[in-house]
């Protein structure tokens, strides 16, 4: 197994939401405070970037053209050719509040969250105000879950029978059951709860994906790790540590699916950890994990004219 980094320092604040494009084989992820929206091409190491107008929690494809992203407190289509900005639907209109993490379902809906749009220092003490949406191939928009501390991870199992999900806030991963005709979640278990372990160790639980043998990769902020839980026991099958604290999501991706992109954040790092950690807000490679990852899915639905 080898870590690499990709491009270095590539997050001026939060790199976050990766996404392997197997279309373009191209890879997807944001810098959240820099409004920022980057494409990496392995092959050419070129690194391009859109900047919209507020924070970008997270983007995906869309099947009939162009991506979906969460900027602020919207839901949007984005043009990368022309930089046309639609706006889908607007959400909690009078909270302080910015969609964070998302990512699209097997069936082709897009499902993303909210939290507080100024993080309190203490995560386990950052107000529940924040919800789980769910963007039907229709177009509608339906409120999922409520009272979401830091609305991050999302996963499907491969049966699509289960949807997971993780809140940072109470450092816990949970499964629902999932209908996938309809998309109706419920029966909602805990995978693990890390609300009573160290820190350092085991940091909080943010950005995740699913490997071919249903087991999740989990990246843990303030860990210095992303971790491989078993999804049914929650217990932690291997461990992979980086030379950056703040480790904040990761996705499968490469022509084989078999290699592990690794986002990383610099926001609110302080210079003494900049100092130690350097390559904060990088982006890593890993290979020769012996696993594989699925294709990730776009937003099947409609798109504006």
């Amino acid at each position: 197994m080898s870590v690499e980094c990709v491009i270095k320092n590539a997050a001026k604040t939060v790199g976050e939401g990766p996404h392997w494009d197997d279309v373009t084989n191209t890879l997807l992820y944001v810098d959240i405070y820099d409004n920022a929206i980057h494409r990496f091409n392995p092959e050419t190491n070129a690194d391009d970037k859109i900047v919209l107008d507020s924070s970008v929690g997270f983007v995906v494809p869309a099947r009939k053209g162009g991506l979906i992203a969460g900027v602020g407190k919207c839901l949007v289509h984005v043009d990368w050719d022309t930089k046309k900005v639609t706006k889908l639907h607007e959400v909690e209109e009078g909270l302080a509040t910015r969609f964070n993490d998302g990512k699209c379902d097997p069936q082709g809906r897009v499902w993303a969250g909210t939290m507080m749009g100024s993080p309190k220092p203490n995560i386990p003490d950052m107000e529940r105000i924040g919800s789980l949406y769910c963007l039907d191939k229709d177009g509608s928009l339906r409120n999922v879950v409520q009272g979401v501390g830091i609305s991050n991870g999302l996963a499907w199992s491969s049966d699509g029978k289960s949807m997971y999900y993780i809140d940072s806030s109470p450092r816990q991963m949970y499964k629902y059951d999932f209908d996938p005709s309809t998309g109706k979640i419920e029966n909602r278990s805990v995978v693990f709860d890390n609300s009573g372990k160290s820190v350092p160790e085991f940091g909080f639980p943010d950005g995740m994906t699913l490997d071919t043998k249903g087991n999740a990769w989990v990246a843990h902020f303030f860990s210095k790790k992303v971790m491989c839980h078993d999804t049914k026991t929650g217990e932690v099958l291997q461990s992979v540590e980086f030379p950056a604290t703040r480790t904040t999501s990761c996705c499968f991706g490469g022509k084989n699916l078999d290699e592990l992109y690794v986002t990383t954040s610099v926001y609110e790092a302080p210079e003494e950890e900049m100092k130690e950690y350097p390559l904060g807000g990088s982006l890593f490679r890993v290979k020769g994990l012996g696993v594989k990852g699925y294709s990730a899915n776009m937003y099947e639905g409609n798109i504006p004219a």
